[in-house]
């Protein structure tokens, strides 16, 4: 099963920028769709920015035209780079690798990394 370690997060000051990385395990990462989600205390997890298999990206629109997801499937890895950041982005970041659309798997092949705080604070 895939495995997610992520990395990047920490404290930036409001007007900063921060770099995630997600590293995905195996051989099944170019085939998935992957994502940035966030979670902050007492709200929802909710979709940051997303990407398929083939490249089309998704992003909410609190961030658009701030955040870019990349991915570099030669090296099993997914990106998220977030520039003007304001406090309102503090949260907990996770990455997420979605195969449950691929022949022969199901529900249980969407995968979570641990997550990482990004916090953005005077």
């Amino acid at each position: 099963q895939v495995q997610l370690v992520e990395s990047g997060g920490g404290l930036v000051q409001p007007g900063g920028s921060l770099r995630l990385s997600c590293a995905a395990s195996g051989s099944i990462f170019s085939g998935y769709a992957m994502g940035w989600y966030r979670q902050a205390p007492g709200k929802q997890r909710i979709l940051v920015a997303a990407m398929a298999s083939g490249g089309t990206t998704t992003y909410a629109d609190f961030v658009k035209g701030r955040f870019t997801i990349s991915r570099d499937n030669a090296k099993n890895t997914v990106y998220l780079q977030m520039n003007s950041l304001t406090p309102e982005d503090t949260a907990i970041y996770y990455c997420n690798a979605d195969g449950r659309h691929l022949p022969g798997n199901s529900y249980r092949d969407d995968y979570w990394g641990q997550g990482t705080q990004v916090t953005v604070s005077s």
